[in-house]
């Protein structure tokens, strides 16, 4: 038998699907939606968000595996705690982020704001817009998601670029740009989404410097972690109309606080953490994949690596 604990939000929805699943040999020993008093020393395999999780983590001494509900671990990595196997969460997201970063890029390209502003005004006179065919779209960080996102944007036939450290094998890149090539890959750029994760080779990345390689017409999406970009940096462009506007779903501290000055720039839109969530019916049958794979003694799915952070 295997000691599980679930430490999540949404820890009565994932309890109650773990037990129609009948997996095997699971003792159950907590469910909880919050880092309460217990004796984890108990614990051998963890499922759980990764806040919550981290808080309690150096106490669980024989914890064999844990199980993140989320894409963005962060919080796990910052702790001393490494002999176990960490899970992440991959291949559920891809179609939500492609559904936010096109609603954004048509509403620029298309010009909602502008046809709504004419309807409002009376004018018959169409605003100025755009098509996305023909247009360059910059993916910073093109894994399973990146990827997704290039392949919508060749439905719209346009050009697209990635920023990564490894990964080379997308059919639907154009070209490839690495670290220390930040100027070649956003010169030109009429679009550039971040989908990069957390990092001590990805914060403070997009700074002024690398704000100052970008088209003043281009649009910023951020959807990747907060910590990528140099707040002071962002605002000054989109002050200045260096850029056009930026696009906000990952903040360094969240909940924004009030006094942000991101709340109060007319061109920054602030979505609340929510392009791609984690919602339990897709994050389960990763929990449960790998818990078969796991008393079979066989390879854990996503394991991610301490070292990279990532």
């Amino acid at each position: 038998m295997y000691n599980v604990a679930i430490l999540s939000r949404d820890s009565a929805i994932y309890n109650t699907l773990l037990k129609a699943a009948q997996l095997p040999h699971i003792t159950l020993v907590l469910v909880d939606n919050k880092a309460a008093v217990f004796d984890y020393s108990q614990v051998d395999i963890l499922f759980g968000d990764p806040d919550l999780t981290s808080q309690i983590v150096s106490q669980c001494t024989r914890l064999k595996w844990l199980q993140s509900t989320w894409a963005g671990n962060a919080a796990l990595f910052s702790s001393d705690k490494t002999d176990y196997q960490l899970c992440g969460v991959k291949g559920v997201f891809q179609q939500a982020m492609q559904e936010y970063v096109f609603a954004y890029l048509l509403y620029f390209s298309r010009n909602l704001a502008g046809f709504n502003q004419s309807q409002k005004s009376k004018i018959w006179a169409a605003p100025t817009y755009r098509s996305l065919a023909g247009k360059t779209l910059g993916i910073m960080g093109v894994g399973n998601i990146g990827q997704a996102v290039a392949k919508m944007a060749k439905h719209f036939s346009m050009n697209t670029r990635g920023y990564t450290r490894s990964s080379r094998d997308c059919e639907f890149i154009d070209q490839y740009y690495t670290y220390n090539d930040e100027q070649s890959f956003a010169t030109g750029l009429d679009y550039l989404v971040c989908l990069l994760p957390q990092s001590k080779a990805t914060t403070g990345l997009i700074d002024s410097a690398f704000l100052s390689y970008l088209p003043e017409h281009c649009v910023l999406i951020n959807a990747g972690r907060g910590t990528t970009i140099v707040d002071t940096a962002l605002i000054g462009a989109l002050k200045n109309n260096s850029l056009k506007a930026a696009v906000l779903d990952v903040f360094e501290k969240e909940p924004l606080p009030e006094y942000h000055p991101y709340w109060d720039l007319d061109n920054l839109y602030v979505t609340q953490h929510t392009a791609a969530e984690s919602l339990p019916e897709d994050i389960f049958p990763l929990f449960s994949s790998n818990y078969c794979r796991y008393i079979k003694g066989e390879t854990l799915q996503n394991v991610l690596d301490f070292a990279k952070g990532y």
